[in-house]
């Protein structure tokens, strides 16, 4: 655990609009890190490219700036490789719902531990305003020659059909509120996805934060709203009831946890239960796999034994 005297904000001076919703997004972000006391040696912000990926420059914890759509792809490395660390990756629904969304599938697929934040504002800032996956069909934000024309993807109803078993979407103007959820991301175990809205001052003039004002509700006022899945008998009837919920915009907005699954296994776990080799104690990143000369420790034989269950032998006629 790190110590409170932690300072989580580096001194990177930030480019990012007057008003941006990004910086409502690291306030969260840096406010989570602080009450949770991550030790950053053992942290890892993860980014792809857009206005949103240049985060890891403002949190003082290691940070990888990867290149558009892969973030989750390095992520996924970094995880495996240490699965002590606590990784969060960082994108715009551009980088994460467009050129990144097989990746992003991939990952609930896995359930692997680790956390995605999308700065959800429905336009590709960096590059002057051209629709994103999330922008509807028929809307024309200031940038657009015309309304655009395709179908908006749901992130909410991807995650859960891809797999993710913490769904839950926040604002970034509600920084007290987005913390909250960024803290319970990091502490479940699996693979978790925060959707956060937030307003583009300067292309995005639908989805402004004087629409979200007024709009916006949290799903945990509602008493009777449980999204947590506690037996696997529950998990269609909560999967569905999370959908449907999924589904509303417009003079209402749903903000708040969506669906949590705690009771599937990680694909950690999966991996471990397959290669009892594959140690949380002593995970990959810290096997020794050759000696100050640079020659391999494991020999052939070694390495027969070790990966004998996984020889196909092909069968002669």
């Amino acid at each position: 655990m790190a110590s409170r005297g932690v300072t989580y904000r580096t001194e990177v001076w930030s480019d990012w609009c007057p008003g941006c919703g990004d910086f409502g997004i690291v306030a969260a972000m840096t406010k989570a890190f602080q009450e949770l006391g991550l030790d950053p040696a053992n942290t890892v912000v993860v980014s792809g490219i857009g206005c949103s990926s240049k985060t890891p420059h403002f949190i003082n914890m290691n940070g990888v700036h990867t290149i558009h759509g892969r973030g989750i792809a390095f992520a996924t490395g970094i995880k495996l490789a240490n699965p002590r660390l606590t990784v969060i990756v960082n994108g715009g629904d551009g980088d994460m719902l467009g050129i990144g969304v097989a990746h992003f599938v991939a990952l609930g697929r896995r359930n692997i531990d680790m956390t995605v934040i999308i700065h959800d504002n429905q336009v590709y800032g960096l590059t002057k305003g051209q629709a994103s996956p999330t922008l509807r069909r028929g809307e024309k934000t200031k940038s657009l020659p015309a309304p655009n024309i395709q179908d908006a993807v749901n992130p909410i109803a991807l995650a859960i059909a891809s797999g993710y078993t913490f769904v839950a979407r926040g604002y970034s103007l509600w920084v007290d509120h987005l913390k909250e959820l960024i803290k319970q991301a990091i502490q479940h175990k699996g693979a978790a996805v925060i959707d956060v809205l937030q307003p583009c001052v300067t292309y995005n003039d639908i989805y402004t934060a004087e629409f979200y004002k007024g709009r916006l509700y949290k799903l945990e006022d509602d008493p009777n709203w449980d999204p947590v899945v506690r037996d696997p008998s529950e998990e269609d009837e909560k999967i569905a009831r999370a959908l449907e919920k999924s589904k509303e915009w417009g003079n209402r907005i749903p903000v708040g946890v969506f669906y949590v699954n705690p009771l599937k296994d990680t694909y950690e776990d999966r991996i471990a239960q397959r290669n009892p080799y594959y140690n949380r104690e002593a995970p990959p990143a810290f096997e020794e796999i050759a000696g100050e000369d640079g020659k391999p420790i494991i020999g052939p034989d070694e390495f027969k034994r070790l990966f004998a269950g996984y020889i196909v032998k092909a069968k002669r006629s």
